[in-house]
């Protein structure tokens, strides 16, 4: 990529417009070119009550009436990282108002472990076909007019990608707001020095970058946010900032992450964000089925 085209990439800022699902803590985006009608959407959730199986689509729905209302046209239907902690509505959306589903390439090494953890079978195909897209590192594609690159920021999960769209990152899980640091990087194909490298190179953008965040937890009972900067970022992250070393970093997290417990909507959730937000088909009574793999997470 050109230095020309990162500076145009800098200096425009999309029109993002978030929702926030409370049970998982989930923010989902609507980034729009400001000069179109055309938008992508990122990290959309899916509903589901876990006691009962229930699936809803509240949250997507949401995401749709605005979509709807504001006489957009969907282009991209981003997942930042196959997510373990909610359920993706990517179908759902998509048949409702078009675009690409996307993820980044290295969801074939996510569908590679978590297909033998669930013993899929043989008829899930461990390849990425389930999505319409997957980008590569650098790769630069175009909502409307403005113009994106999907950037390789493993760590947390191998197939984690930060979306700079114009003078704005969606980062997924690799950062929080600084007061809640950084992702855990203990989940299968995670790496807490791979997550320190990958941060880098979100700091290493220009300090008035937008970060949109995929979750906030309101620290000591402040109020949600969702968006910070990469200024912010380098001198306020109290897991990894200017003062700290990538041997500190990890010494960190790997500490860290062995007090953290499992999410609670991890099971079903890898299920269905390995295929995409489809669920496996339905057996021969008609019902579809979601595993439970006892100790595979212990």
């Amino acid at each position: 990529m050109t230095g020309n085209s990162a500076l145009k990439l800098e200096a425009i800022s999309p029109k993002v417009t978030p929702f926030f699902d409370k049970e998982s803590n989930t923010f989902s985006y609507v980034v729009k070119d400001p000069d179109s009608d055309s938008c992508a959407i990122v990290d959309s959730v899916l509903d589901i009550e876990y006691a009962s199986g229930g699936i809803s689509y509240e949250s997507a729905d949401g995401i749709i009436r605005f979509v709807e209302d504001n006489k957009l046209t969907v282009e991209w239907i981003i997942e930042t990282h196959v997510h373990a902690d909610h359920l993706s509505a990517a179908p759902y959306l998509k048949e409702r108002l078009g675009g690409k589903m996307a993820v980044g390439e290295n969801i074939i090494v996510v569908q590679e472990t978590f297909g033998k953890i669930f013993n899929a079978g043989t008829e899930f195909q461990c390849d990425g076909s389930q999505f319409d897209h997957l980008f590569t590192d650098g790769e630069t594609y175009s909502i409307g007019k403005l113009e994106a690159r999907a950037i390789h920021t493993p760590g947390h999960t191998p197939a984690c990608m930060t979306h700079l769209v114009g003078d704005s990152a969606f980062v997924g899980d690799t950062v929080f707001m600084p007061d809640s640091g950084t992702a855990r990087a203990d989940f299968p194909g995670g790496d807490a020095a791979q997550l320190y490298q990958s941060i880098q190179k979100i700091l290493a953008l220009p300090q008035d970058t937008r970060i949109f965040l995929c979750h906030d937890y309101g620290e000591e009972g402040r109020e949600l946010e969702y968006q910070t900067t990469v200024a912010g970022e380098i001198t306020g992250n109290i897991h990894v900032n200017e003062t700290i070393s990538e041997a500190e970093f990890v010494e960190m997290r790997e500490a860290r992450d062995k007090t953290l417990e499992v999410p609670h909507l991890i099971l079903p959730s890898l299920q269905v964000n390995m295929r995409a937000g489809d669920f496996p088909e339905a057996e021969d009574n008609g019902m579809v089925y979601l595993k439970l793999p006892i100790n595979a997470f212990k």
